[in-house]
């Protein structure tokens, strides 16, 4: 009896194992594998055909460059999708089997795969919502720069100092995004205190005297307001708007010290807040003095 289990055995390895039949199996491998490529292959090289017809067109229609991106990146993917499907199809694999078979290991990968599709979506709101194109100088959460490109996966914006930031696209959607290109003009907020016993209107008149230059619009009209009062200081708010929204970080800085500068010559004081350490000696009684 053991025996011919043995004998049922080695027979069945010898028919899995036989060569002719590995043989037959590699090669039918070899050639689906390379059926596959070239199919992929031609749907690759048909997406760079197209791609190289399409750019004249995108140039000479009025789509911004943004749509542009947009509409090269679904046209890209969706063609290379297509192309994997096809080439499965050619080889007799069907792919609604495959992603049905892959539905419950799909669970598993889509826990490791929720950032990339969430940059994905928020790519797309991003390009449906349009807060901000492409050449905008934006702020995201803290970030400063001129937007350069935007992907599926994420927002790239150059820094004023040169660096190229990827910001996720998901945290484009989900944090505020203050854009300084949207209006044609933009307003300079520059804060300053002087000291509670100085003259706030001579404050206010130094500070005029600052924006009355051409090169500051005259309508809306610039304005100094009184922010706030505090114990040691008054802090007045300087309100001027600029024609050339991205010359806004230069002229902040040119500002505030053109705003140090003419207080020093004119005696306003800047105070701000001080701490003041006194010396403390302790002495030790000793016991029996």
């Amino acid at each position: 009896m053991a025996g011919k289990i043995i004998d049922n055995i080695y027979s069945k390895l010898g028919e899995v194992f036989d060569p002719e039949t590995i043989g037959t199996l590699l090669a039918n491998g070899i050639i689906n594998i390379f059926v596959i490529v070239a199919v992929f292959l031609i749907f690759y090289l048909l997406w760079k055909v197209l791609n190289w017809l399409l750019q004249p067109i995108f140039r000479r229609s009025k789509m911004d460059e943004t749509t542009t991106i947009f509409a090269n990146s679904l046209i890209k993917y969706g063609i290379l999708i297509l192309g994997l499907i096809t080439a499965l199809d050619s080889v007799g694999i069907k792919t609604s089997a495959v992603l049905a078979s892959l539905g419950i290991v799909g669970l598993t990968i889509g826990f490791a795969a929720r950032d990339s599709l969430s940059n994905l979506i928020s790519g797309i709101i991003i390009f449906l919502d349009r807060p901000f194109v492409i050449g905008d100088l934006v702020e995201i959460d803290g970030k400063y720069g001129q937007v350069e490109r935007i992907t599926l996966r994420s927002t790239r914006v150059v820094t004023v100092d040169g660096k190229m930031l990827a910001v996720p696209n998901v945290d484009v959607v989900n944090k505020t995004v203050t854009s300084y290109t949207n209006f044609p003009h933009l307003r300079l907020d520059i804060q300053v205190t002087i000291g509670v016993s100085e003259d706030i209107e001579k404050a206010r008149k130094i500070l005029m005297d600052l924006v009355s230059d051409p090169s500051y619009m005259g309508e809306p009209r610039p304005s100094v307001v009184v922010r706030e009062l505090n114990d040691y200081n008054v802090l007045l708010e300087l309100r001027v708007w600029i024609e050339n929204e991205r010359e806004h970080l230069q002229e902040r800085f040119r500002l505030r010290e053109a705003i140090f500068n003419a207080f020093n010559r004119h005696n306003i004081e800047m105070p701000y807040e001080t701490i003041q350490l006194a010396p403390f000696r302790m002495e030790q009684k000793m016991l029996g003095n």
